[in-house]
């Protein structure tokens, strides 16, 4: 390309300045010597600008990534990316396109005469793959296929990076581009899903390098003589490549050291200065990473020979970078000689395959099973590796202080998947225990220590006292320190970026060098804990604030938000499914106050190059906003919900979405006969799924997205007055995101225009309260009568249906039956036990007593998640499936679910 644009100048042009960008800007740069570099994000604007100047949305589609930069007062305001994979880009099209043995342009073609698009949604490729090969089966189109993955790129952009559910969102005047651009199906699909009119530049393609361009025409001064590397330079220029690891220090970065001729070389893969040999951090710039990690892991362990109880290993992994301090001076008091795990690497992660049992695991859970097999191979007999449900209470006015599933119990998957600890060869202690005060603690760690190693309880209290000290210590040394480098700061007028996760994020491995990264770039890295003390967060917020790590992270946004010299980047592990709340609840505290939201998506993928981007546009927005101050409203954080009154009672429709019908048919009517308008939703189709995807965060999981979905799809439906609408939804309490459904529900109803509705919260353990719902005894009565008779309807049909002798008498009977029950609901205020007693025992004779045939059917368990296990629209109508296919489906009682809570408050 260089080459044909010297072709093409006069003699007497000389190119006088030159930029380069994209991910391969500093490659270029290096090699042609060129006199600028940009990221990416700015080179667009910049291009977009050009053929709009008053561009405020750009949408970028590329071959392997998406991108939406928003512009506010002509600057770049925020950039979403694609966050996994390249689902949904160009090379997602070009795939299927020569899968079916077309052109890239061809395939693009037939799109435009499609008749019957298929609706593809914006599933993985993995899965649309098999989605079109069965389309191709029933005899679709290539133009109907192709028709319908142009709809997806779209959705997906739309529904997925961006997150859209109100079209005006995207803005009014926007430019679309890159290379899937040129796809005209891809154009119009935009246009009839949006709504929207958009600019697509002739050049969709090239946009990067035009917007260099004009960057490069506009920061030439006079007089400035260019490096870039003359046409017969570039002519006999040479490079070779080759690979080296580092050695500079434990993240051992594979380089790639690119020698050109000129005796010249570019370095890439190295996370900090080192790997291109340069002092690290030589302006000595604060790394609270670096720090904490240190002060977490810093203890020498009582010697071998001075340990008169024996060794006891410990993984470095998940709870340890929280209470590492407390078991380190815990079992040294005791008098062990402790074994802690070594850093993680991609070795130790390697170690542990074998033994992962799921691929969709966070990779700080995968590496868990690296560490407890290196004890295992280092000899180490004995491992402590605790489950912690509950941790210290930092935030009193909080809902709950848990740990997420993963780090209150990933030890139980470690028990049951190690072959050395399943048969037996090593002794494996991974006791439940709390860490919400000292008392509790020790309580259960005598429990333990006592029948394990019949240590006196008093020498076990006292040890707990010197770990919880310690503990108390670390937290209050992050704090300090904290506030030293906020004092660093003021004092040298440089910025800093808080770096918010979780405790394990500062594990290098994990992180990836990203710390490194950000203080190569000038700024300091604070960690959330080092300054989540600083600013109390306006409660109660629009979550369900309940685990603890993230009751931090909302903590230290909220200081973020009013502190001019720090912004905030938050780290979420691919597969973290509690991050659907945080994310999107960290994000509405900070951009509703003027700041930029980024997130950085890691896994065990050590490729810094998207990362890359994000830091350097939020870097670049930051420096423009500097140099055009404006100023900002810091808005509260709390969300103050529309409660539903008694008034309300009398005249509002009370919607609940649908889980379980044959169980719900029977409940609707109990509420009913108790004053309330209540109406199970009858909409657990397709329809609500893709209604969802628009409400829903990406990592909300597929329960949450068919119930938000449900209600959504009913609330814009235009059948309710939703001035006299509510909702109603149940709240467990429990640790998964289950609880924050209602949360969920809440942002959809704002997002979509409808604030006024209320959501009521169904639980027994007083979480949220309205004066205008009760549990009376007669709801109470007809509810769990509602809820047996509803376990009988699904045993008696599943275990009838498949042998009947006359096809349909078994659903005959269940609705006779259903008539019976529900006049009888509705009859009185209170039912007779008597004749619930009856009823059962007559429901079951009737079926019994139904004509059958004589023959055997296996028997198929279905387990799973609640919500998918009975909604039959949620399971692909699994039970048919199974019916159809010659088998008897065995579903749970739904009543063993209540029971099971009930038992598990034992526990707590």
């Amino acid at each position: 390309s260089i080459k044909e644009i010297y072709s093409l100048l006069p003699d007497d042009a000389n190119i006088v300045y030159s930029c380069s960008t994209g991910y391969g800007e500093a490659l270029v740069k290096a090699a042609l010597m060129l006199d600028e570099g940009e990221v990416e994000t700015i080179a667009h604007y910049t291009a977009a600008a050009f053929f709009d100047p008053a561009v405020d949305c750009i949408l970028d589609i590329g071959g392997q990534d998406m991108k939406c930069i928003k512009i506010k007062n002509q600057t770049v305001d925020s950039v979403q990316l694609n966050e996994a994979c390249s689902s949904g880009c160009g090379s997602f099209i070009e795939t299927f396109a020569k899968s079916l043995n077309y052109s890239v342009q061809d395939f693009a073609k037939e799109a435009l005469f499609a008749q019957n698009p298929i609706d593809l949604g914006t599933r993985c490729t993995v899965f649309m793959n098999s989605k079109v090969k069965q389309a191709q089966k029933e005899g679709a189109s290539v133009a109907d296929i192709s028709a319908g993955l142009a709809y997806s790129v779209i959705k997906n952009a739309l529904f997925k990076v961006i997150k859209l559910s109100d079209p005006s969102d995207l803005g009014k005047n926007i430019v679309v581009q890159g290379g899937t651009f040129y796809n005209d199906a891809v154009l119009r699909s935009f246009e009839t899903i949006s709504g929207c009119q958009a600019i697509r530049p002739d050049i969709a393609g090239i946009m990067g390098a035009f917007g260099a361009a004009l960057i490069a025409r506009e920061r030439y001064e006079e007089g400035h003589c260019s490096h870039m590397l003359t046409i017969d330079q570039i002519n006999e220029l040479t490079f070779e490549t080759k690979l080296a690891r580092c050695g500079g220090c434990t993240n051992n970065c594979l380089l790639t050291i690119n020698k050109f001729s000129g005796n010249r070389q570019y370095i890439t893969g190295n996370r900090c200065e080192k790997g291109v040999g340069k002092e690290k951090n030589k302006e000595q710039i604060p790394n609270l990473f670096e720090y904490k990690y240190n002060r977490i892991f810093g203890y020498e362990p009582l010697p071998e020979e001075e340990a008169p109880r024996g060794t006891i290993g410990i993984p470095r992994v998940l709870n340890m970078y929280e209470n590492y301090p407390f078991w380190a001076v815990f079992f040294k008091k005791l008098g062990f000689h402790l074994v802690l795990s070594p850093t993680s690497t991609r070795k130790i992660y390697e170690l542990g395959l074998e033994s992962i049992p799921s691929e969709s695991e966070c990779y700080p859970a995968k590496l868990a099973h690296g560490h407890v097999t290196w004890l295992i191979k280092e000899g180490v007999k004995t491992i402590f590796y605790p489950c912690i449900p509950y941790e210290r209470n930092e935030f009193p006015d909080a809902n709950n202080h848990y740990n997420c599933p993963i780090v209150t119990s990933y030890a139980e998957n470690i028990k049951n998947n190690v072959d050395e600890i399943t048969s037996g060869q090593i002794r494996f202690l991974n006791p439940f225990m709390s860490f919400s005060n000292l008392e509790t603690l020790t309580q259960r760690l005598t429990e333990e220590f006592t029948k394990e190693f019949q240590i006196p309880a008093d020498e076990i209290a006292q040890a707990a006292a010197a770990g919880w000290e310690e503990l108390a210590r670390t937290r209050d040394d992050m704090r300090k320190k904290g506030e030293e480098t906020l004092k660093y700061l003021k004092e040298t007028g440089k910025r800093g970026i808080v770096l918010a996760g979780r405790p394990y994020h500062i594990d290098p491995e994990i992180n990836h060098g990203i710390p490194e990264l950000i203080t190569s770039y000038g700024f300091a890295v604070l960690t959330e804990d080092s300054i989540s003390h600083l600013h109390q967060v306006e409660r109660p917020l629009i979550v369900m604030d309940q685990w603890m790590y993230h009751s931090r992270l909302y903590a230290a946004a909220n200081y973020v938000k009013t502190t001019d010299n720090l912004d905030l980047i938050q780290l979420n592990s691919f597969g973290c499914g509690l991050d659907a709340v945080t994310t999107d609840c960290v994000s509405d505290i900070l951009t509703k106050s003027g700041k930029i939201y980024t997130c950085l998506k890691i896994d065990e993928v050590n490729n810094l190059g998207a990362a890359r981007i994000r830091i350097r546009s939020l870097i670049s927005a930051i420096r423009v906003r500097e140099k055009h101050p404006k100023e900002r409203r810091i808005v509260p954080a709390n969300h103050n919900r529309v409660v539903f009154t008694e008034e309300m009672r009398k005249n509002y429709t009370i919607i609940a979405p649908q889980m379980s019908p044959m169980h719900f048919e029977l409940l609707q009517p109990a509420f009913q006969a108790a004053g309330y308008n209540l109406e199970v939703l009858d909409n657990d189709n397709k329809t609500a799924v893709n209604v969802g995807l628009k409400y829903v965060n990406n990592d909300a999981c597929y329960p949450s997205l068919i119930v938000v979905g449900q209600i959504m799809d009913a609330v814009t439906s235009g059948k309710y007055d939703v001035n006299k609408l509510a909702i109603i939804v149940s709240q467990t309490g429990g640790g998964c995101r289950a609880s924050n459904y209602i949360g969920f529900i809440r942002r959809a109803l704002e997002k979509a225009g409808y604030p006024q509705i209320p959501v009521i919260s169904l639980n027994l353990s007083s979480l949220e309260k309205n004066p205008g719902f009760k549990f009376t005894l007669p709801l109470i009565q007809k509810g769990i009568y509602a809820l047996v008779i509803g376990d009988i309807f699904m045993r008696c049909v599943y275990a009838t249906r498949p042998y009947e002798a006359v096809p349909g008498s078994t659903n005959a009977l269940h609705e006779k039956w259903k008539k019976i029950i529900i006049d009888w609901i509705t009859s009185r205020k209170f039912l007779s036990h008597r004749k619930f007693k009856r009823y059962c025992r007559e429901i079951i004779r009737d079926f019994d007593n139904l004509e059958r045939l004589d023959i055997k059917k296996p028997k198929v368990g279905v387990v799973g998640e609640i919500l998918v296990k009975f909604l039959p629209m949620a399971n692909n109508y699994l039970v048919d499936l199974l019916e159809a296919e010659g088998a008897e489906a065995v579903v749970p009682d739904l009543l063993d679910f209540f029971l099971y809570c009930f038992y598990n408050n034992n526990f707590k």
